[in-house]
């Protein structure tokens, strides 16, 4: 149990008086807060319901209390809009859309082939490099006989 100090001042106006008292600890309150923010995702026939509701709203304020009431924002209408004019309402899924075989594959050999060539350009770099180096202790490429092709 923790102890405050406490200010107090008697109603007949004496000097203050300071004394302890004794106070209770504040309770862990468990947090509302998520650890990680999720997306809002919302079916199609939600969208559908909600946007009917708003088209039926004929006086002043009434869309603005469908969206409190929703908790939902007025971009959520326009963008529902769009789609349900587009006939895209609920057809279409987040993320990159499946890519075609033909184009993975070309893909697949340009990398390949991009390693291949870093590959022989080092593999060149290499020989080059014994070359200079047998010339340079001169061990003449003669010693290989001219019909050896090892």
């Amino acid at each position: 149990m923790s102890e405050s100090i406490v200010m107090t001042t008697p109603t007949n106006g004496t000097a203050p008086s300071t004394r302890l008292t004794p106070v209770a600890p504040t309770p862990l309150v468990e947090s509302e807060v998520v650890a990680r923010a999720q997306r809002r995702s919302f079916p199609a026939e939600y969208k559908r319901r909600i946007l009917q509701e708003a088209d039926r709203c004929s006086q002043l304020g009434q869309v603005g209390a469908l969206l409190r009431r929703e908790g939902l924002y007025s971009s959520h209408l326009t963008t529902w809009r769009r789609q349900r004019e587009q006939g895209e309402l609920g057809s279409r899924q987040r993320g990159q859309p499946p890519a075609d075989p033909a184009i993975q594959e070309g893909v697949r050999l340009r990398r390949e082939n991009e390693r291949l060539r870093k590959r022989l350009a080092q593999a060149e770099a290499i020989i080059e490099v014994q070359k200079k180096l047998s010339n340079l202790l001169g061990l003449a490429s003669e010693a290989l006989p001219k019909g050896d092709n090892r």
